[in-house]
């Protein structure tokens, strides 16, 4: 892993646009079906990713998102169905999850088999802006930098796939802004597949490729994100797409709301 530190996404960052029909799969599910008991989760789920796509899944709480990001992480294999993914999996929670007792980079290469794990941990760190932080104790982090020791972590192990669950929705508004540009160009620059489960429709029409919005143990319906990058809030059809995602969730939409 290259030693970079990150700078500000600018558009000659931004990844090239993805074509679905040429990409090979990087994860590929038939008929998935999950239950708890006597309630169905997740009923027969279909769904393809292809590498380096950006897909977000959306849906009301209970809907089975967190559900389908574990079986895809291979954390819960009890379940019906076809899953395959091809290559690595690495993952990134809503909390950073990061041992107290070690230090960042121990944290960061947890589990890791490598020749040189510090020197892997210090690369992956520098990457998303935490170069000098190596030798500091969890506690002494901020939210917004526990999450990129967490990121790190992630990264460090070259993921073919990348599966965030809702690893911004602690952050504050600021940092969750300077978070959002850092996952995108580390995204351009290693170009994983990256499934981000959400609440937020923004943060999906602001990072994903596609929107997923799961509803009912299905996928309820798909929306391409046809926006230039880097996203802008003011452009017109991310307006409409906002609305259309907003209605899609069951969230009233005022006629001619921004």
């Amino acid at each position: 892993m290259a030693t970079r530190i990150l700078g500000e996404l600018s558009e000659a960052a931004a990844p090239p646009e993805h074509d679905q029909t040429t990409a090979r799969p990087v994860a590929r599910i038939r008929s998935l079906t999950k239950a708890f008991g006597d309630r169905t989760v997740l009923d027969g789920i279909d769904l393809d990713m292809a590498r380096g796509e950006f897909v977000a899944l959306l849906g009301r709480s209970g809907t089975g998102k967190s559900t389908l990001l574990r079986a895809l992480a291979g954390l819960d294999r009890d379940h019906d169905g076809e899953l395959s993914v091809d290559g690595d999996v690495a993952v990134a929670f809503q909390e950073p999850r990061l041992v107290p007792w070690k230090r960042v980079h121990a944290n960061v290469t947890l589990g890791l088999r490598h020749s040189d794990p510090r020197a892997a941990a210090r690369a992956a760190l520098a990457e998303v802006g935490l170069g000098e932080h190596a030798e500091a104790w969890p506690l002494t982090l901020s939210g917004g930098e526990a999450q990129r020791a967490s990121l790190a972590r992630a990264l460090v192990r070259e993921p073919d796939l990348l599966l965030l669950d809702e690893p911004f929705s602690a952050l504050d508004a600021l940092t969750r802004i300077t978070i959002h540009a850092l996952v995108l160009e580390l995204w351009a620059r290693h170009r994983p597949g990256v499934l981000l489960v959400t609440h937020d429709v923004d943060e999906a029409l602001l990072l994903a490729d596609r929107a997923l919005v799961l509803g009912e143990g299905r996928i309820a319906r798909e929306f391409p994100i046809d926006l230039p990058r880097p996203r802008r809030r003011d452009h017109p059809r991310f307006t409409a797409l906002r609305n259309e995602l907003l209605t899609e969730l069951g969230v009233a939409v005022e006629e001619g709301t921004a």
